[in-house]
């Protein structure tokens, strides 16, 4: 259902996450988005990346736009050693870890948050966001 597709092949570094937050603001805005649901797409996908970042075995990783005609679907793709995804935790908002957050706040902001992991071939985070939807 996917109508234009971007692609954007990052260097692993965390430097460039503002980068990806700009081009994201971008596609977003010109989708037709609020100020608030881009600032939320750009939290969960600095989120995603983050996390293909500190957990990558290469120097770069992959995100692909698909702009849909009633929203957008965000693909972040690494080439790491993976994770278990069944193992992923509800974490305890009461007594929050300094790190361990992401996961649950990509599945706050986001419509669907659909998480892809094979040991050793990676992790593909899927993210969709839908247009005027209220969650």
């Amino acid at each position: 259902m996917a109508c234009d597709t971007i692609k954007m092949e990052i260097s692993a570094n965390p430097e460039y996450v503002g980068i990806i937050r700009l081009t994201t603001s971008g596609i977003a805005n010109k989708i037709g988005f609020t100020i608030d649901e881009i600032e939320d797409i750009k939290v969960a996908i600095s989120e995603a990346c983050t996390n293909a970042i500190k957990h990558s075995d290469e120097d770069k990783f992959n995100i692909v736009f698909n702009i849909m005609d009633n929203g957008i679907e965000i693909e972040v793709h690494d080439k790491g050693k993976g994770c278990d995804v069944s193992a992923i935790k509800i974490p305890d908002l009461e007594n929050p870890k300094e790190s361990g957050l992401g996961i649950f706040i990509m599945k706050t902001l986001m419509d669907d948050v659909c998480i892809e992991s094979t040991e050793n071939k990676g992790t593909v985070i899927k993210m969709t966001k839908y247009l005027g939807a209220d969650y």
